[in-house]
């Protein structure tokens, strides 16, 4: 391996640890909802996904405004420094991921036991801090992004097997 996959590998590692560590932790100490309906699962969830959007949020409004502030005015240009090509791609795989958590965060709304609803709570504030690692570390440098990532991504692959699991089981 090389030095840059052996920091990507122990950047994803430590991401994948971290995130398994919240979300057994986590639902442990967060409440469970009362939910004793279907609409009240899909508004309990929703109202987490719209925390998990935050990031998201933060990375659209940082674009627009350096954009607005800054020479990058015409993004036709091509005049954006590296801080705002970063920030663009943060966007973009912001957006890939939180389509997949969403989805996710619905899905196991529907299929979940009520007292185990918390576990939606619980991956949205892994997913925003996992978001924030993704964005911080690339800001450093495209290889620290790895844990964020990593821990993204390993997220919604849970949520999509559980989800699955519970669904078709």
């Amino acid at each position: 391996m090389s030095r840059d996959q052996r920091i990507v590998f122990a950047g994803a590692a430590s991401g994948i640890a971290a995130m398994a560590l919240a979300m057994w932790r986590l639902p442990l100490i967060l409440p469970s909802p009362d939910a004793p309906d279907s609409a009240a699962r899909f508004a309990y969830a929703l109202r987490w996904d719209v925390v998990a959007a935050l990031p998201l949020f933060a990375a659209i409004v940082t674009v627009g405004n350096g954009r607005f502030f800054g020479p990058a005015i015409d993004p036709t240009q091509g005049a954006e420094d590296e801080k705002m090509r970063i920030d663009v791609r943060v966007v973009d795989n912001s957006l890939q991921q939180f389509a997949l958590f969403l989805v996710a965060t619905l899905a196991l709304a529907a299929e979940l036991p009520p007292p185990r609803l918390n576990a939606i709570a619980a991956a949205s504030i892994t997913f925003v801090a996992a978001r924030l690692a993704f964005w911080i570390g690339y800001r450093v440098g495209p290889l620290y992004r790895a844990p964020g990532f990593a821990a993204t991504a390993w997220l919604n692959a849970g949520l999509f097997a559980v989800a699955l699991w519970l669904g078709f089981a």
